[in-house]
């Protein structure tokens, strides 16, 4: 048994201590930075009591960011456990090259979302008329659009929701896939002999029913991870003029507060503060709504 123990934390300790250094000491020192005045300094002197909650609340901005969420969470989470979906049914349909494609599908989640946003941003709705959307639109003698421009309509929405959507679709796929594979055939043949018909029925009363847990994983990982929506709002948006309206989520508020001119970094971790509260709330309602957890999943 010592034996044993030794080699786990050979294993573990590394990540364990990675874990510790780069995840919870910081989140640690961020709630210690809440309580005071810490104007480009980590070291802060001032306390201030809960001073950050109150201001940062009153800020429209930081409320606006969160409108922000709601509106990609609105788009972006039906939209990308739809697709997922149903590139896992017919991958898992397939009867040969199945591990191919479901290689070519989750590949996109390897690549790193600031590389992607930028060959969305500078060839493909780059605005100008070489910009393989603005080529394809010329090929059927539609005008050119500026995508990201901060004028109306928002075609910058779908510019952001399309790189997302790319870059964890396949992800989410997996999951299904493995949620698929998990389902006895004898299900599916009780209700052949019951007279199903294959097809919506099936899916209907057999498929769908037996995905339960894997759609209440993904449905919360989705909502966790368009609060975390970053990298393509800041490398897509963020220019000399600012962001168009309704197009900066609460990290890309909380990174310009903390680290951008002002660098307030007292008033910065407090939103981190709020919104890690905001995620965890979210989170375990959701959780309860989905019933994910119960003993029988």
């Amino acid at each position: 048994m010592r034996h044993r123990a030794l080699w786990f934390w050979v294993f573990v300790g590394p990540f364990a201590a990675g874990l510790a250094l780069f995840t919870y000491v910081p989140l640690l020192w961020s709630l210690y930075l809440s309580f005071f005045d810490a104007h480009n300094t980590v070291s802060p002197q001032r306390f201030v009591g809960v001073g950050n909650y109150t201001s940062i609340l009153r800020d429209r901005a930081f409320t606006d960011s969160l409108g922000t969420f709601g509106l990609f969470a609105l788009f972006i989470v039906p939209t990308t456990y739809a697709l997922s979906l149903g590139l896992a049914l017919m991958v898992n349909r397939l009867r040969y090259a199945q591990a191919f494609f479901r290689s070519v599908f989750f590949l996109p989640a390897a690549c790193s979302y600031v590389v992607a946003a930028l060959i969305w941003k500078l060839s493909i709705f780059n605005g100008v008329r070489f910009g393989l959307a603005n080529t394809v639109l010329g090929w059927f003698g539609a005008d050119q659009i500026a995508w990201l421009s901060t004028t109306h309509p928002p075609w910058y929405w779908l510019v952001i929701v399309t790189v997302r959507l790319w870059l964890q679709a396949g992800f989410y796929m997996v999951l299904f896939l493995a949620g698929l594979q998990r389902i006895p055939g004898l299900l599916y043949e009780a209700a052949a002999v019951d007279g199903a018909r294959p097809g919506w029925q099936v899916f209907r009363h057999i498929t769908f029913p037996q995905l339960r847990a894997t759609s209440a994983a993904v449905a919360l990982l989705l909502v966790i991870n368009a609060f975390q929506a970053f990298d393509e709002f800041y490398n897509l948006l963020s220019d000399s003029r600012g962001y168009p309206p309704y197009a900066r989520p609460p990290l890309v508020y909380l990174y310009n507060t903390a680290l951008g001119k002002g660098q307030n970094l007292g008033e910065g971790s407090a939103g981190a503060m709020i919104l890690a509260l905001i995620i965890a709330v979210v989170t375990v309602a959701q959780a309860r709504w989905f019933g994910l957890g119960r003993r029988e999943d």
